[in-house]
């Protein structure tokens, strides 16, 4: 045991409860900024639908489905943010032979 009790062998868990190779864990400003992000992107569709129905006169049916564009374009976002896309692998050396 170390000096705070804690075990340091046997364990896949690395200092500061971060497993490791895994993702970091979210802090509350990340999750934050996330939240934040939603709403904006949300409500900037919102209003871009709602102004294309003034424009158009096709209300309401660009403002619900800039609602539900942006809705998947912040959801999307989130998930990137949440689950990057792995970095491609090296091919092989030596090749064929």
């Amino acid at each position: 045991m170390d000096r705070s009790g804690h075990g340091t062998g046997g364990s896949d868990q690395g200092g500061g409860g971060r497993p490791r190779g895994g993702a970091p864990e979210p802090n509350l400003s990340g999750l934050g900024g996330m939240g934040v992000q939603f709403v904006v992107v949300l409500l900037a569709f919102l209003f871009l639908g709602k102004w294309l129905d003034a424009r158009l006169g096709t209300s309401p049916w660009l403002l619900i489905l800039g609602v539900f564009v942006g809705a998947a374009a912040s959801i999307y976002s989130m998930y990137r943010r949440v689950f990057p896309p792995e970095p491609p692998k090296p091919p092989a050396s030596g090749g064929p032979r």
